[in-house]
């Protein structure tokens, strides 16, 4: 059965950094592109960042280039999100999704998903 559970979200200021971790069970991890997505209060889900399975390319959403970095260990089945310079509508349920058709940002290209966890950013 495939888990992936993500973790690490949180109320933050404005201005400043989280972490988001995804961990993945009962998959070949390094089989599969992983993805973030995230979805704010009344609109609809969005990319954010991927990573092909072997980390050799990364792809952004315009509105977080240059903020947030993704990676991944393949050795430990683990993907994370590295967010700086947060802004309130960063807010929403970021959530782990991982593709077994590579690289991309359609939400189509992704079999497995996570959770969620709530990132808030607010003064």
């Amino acid at each position: 059965q495939v888990q992936l559970v993500e973790s690490g979200g949180e109320l933050v200021q404005p201005g400043g950094s989280l972490r988001l971790s995804c961990a993945a069970s009962g998959v070949t991890f390094r089989q599969y592109a992983m993805g973030w997505f995230r979805q704010a209060p009344g609109k609809e889900r969005e990319f954010v960042s991927g990573i092909r399975w072997n980390g050799e390319a990364t792809y952004y959403a315009h509105s977080v280039r240059g903020r947030f970095t993704i990676s991944r260990r393949n050795a430990e089945n683990m993907v994370y999100l590295e967010m700086n310079s947060l802004k309130p509508e960063d807010t929403a349920v970021y959530y782990c999704a991982a593709g077994y058709l590579g690289l991309g940002n359609e939400m189509a290209r992704y079999n497995f998903w996570g959770q969620g966890t709530q990132v808030t950013v607010s003064s």
